[in-house]
């Protein structure tokens, strides 16, 4: 496994920066000795949130601004070893009620992204944060690779174009670019205000507060990723050669039903209850049914697999938020 020597003394830039899965790849970045700059629209109801980088403003830069602002990124990525690009609007139902801003944010700030990289940096690893949703409801499980994309939503559909104008950039223009299809992450940093970014966001919320918190049937079969897996599969994908043009899931390394990790929860919180409630109507429509990736692929490739178990990941995060949680309401 690589020890990551290669981020010593690079020009690292993250879009998304301040927000879930950025924050926590900009920190460990920072860690390996990485010159990191982060971008972040600092939009209200999607991820960023300037505490996820507390304590660390004076290490790195932070540039609050907008990836569909084609004249700053023509700027920002000049000079770049690696590019993580991972901003974007993750709600599926906020995709359904708005689906320009969707659009806009998920496929044309993509290939805006990528219009500056061929321009003016050329040289640049990309690595672009795709996702599980654009397969729709699966045909079989676990879900590999080959599986047929049917997103059930706008937000899969502008996702499954971002995520290929990537790859026709990498055969095309010769720019180094690959994708993960991240599935369930959770963990520190996450949004848990609301739903907008994972369920298990306002379970937190709830459980910490008090509250009781909704599970919607509760029979679906999921696999959750821990966000320190995530980061390792981003930084494994972006020094590897042979993860360039290629797609990878990522996965769990177990699947859980949303019964049990509702449970789970409440156990290794010590306290807290939750109901069963049925689909909101609106949720019912976009529900994909059981989901668990078959990451067979990336480990054989560069060597990945999950490591953190989903009682360590839950026990971490909640542990996080019992002293942070003033912070991400």
């Amino acid at each position: 496994m690589s020890d990551f020597s290669s981020f010593s003394g690079s020009n690292v830039l993250i879009t998304g920066g301040l927000g879930f899965i950025g924050s926590n790849l900009a920190i460990r970045l920072l860690e390996l000795g990485a010159d990191v700059t982060v971008i972040d629209s600092l939009i209200p109801e999607y991820g960023g949130n300037l505490f996820n980088l507390s304590g660390y403003e004076k290490k790195l830069k932070i540039n609050i601004a907008d990836v569909r602002d084609p004249h700053s990124m023509k700027y920002l990525v000049q000079g770049r070893d690696y590019l993580f690009n991972l901003a974007g609007q993750t709600s599926h139902i906020d995709s359904m009620t708005d689906p320009a801003t969707d659009l806009d944010i998920n496929c044309r700030a993509q290939l805006s992204i990528l219009e500056a990289c061929r321009q003016f940096n050329q040289s640049v690893r990309v690595v672009f944060a795709s996702t599980r949703q654009i397969y729709g409801k699966p045909d079989y499980l676990p879900v590999d690779e080959k599986h047929p994309l049917r997103p059930v939503d706008v937000n899969g559909i502008n996702k499954m174009a971002g995520e290929w104008y990537h790859i026709l950039y990498n055969n095309v223009y010769s720019i180094k670019c690959s994708s993960l299809r991240l599935t369930n992450t959770i963990g520190p940093r996450m949004r848990i205000k609301d739903a907008r970014q994972t369920f298990v966001g306002i379970w937190v919320r709830r459980i910490l507060e008090g509250m009781e918190f909704e599970v919607w049937e509760g029979s679906q079969l999921r696999d959750f990723t821990y966000v320190d897996d995530v980061v390792k599969a981003f930084l494994l994908v972006a020094e590897n050669s042979m993860a360039e043009g290629k797609i990878f899931n990522l996965g769990g390394n177990r699947r859980i039903s949303l019964n049990e990790l509702a449970e789970t929860l409440v156990n290794i919180n010590g306290k807290g209850s939750y109901k069963k409630c049925s689909f909101p109507a609106e949720r019912k429509k976009i529900d994909i049914g059981d989901y668990y990736s078959d990451y067979s692929l990336i480990k054989n490739t560069i060597g990945w697999e999950p490591e953190t178990t989903i009682e360590c990941a839950l026990q971490k995060t909640l542990e996080y938020y019992s002293r942070n949680i003033k912070s991400y309401i």
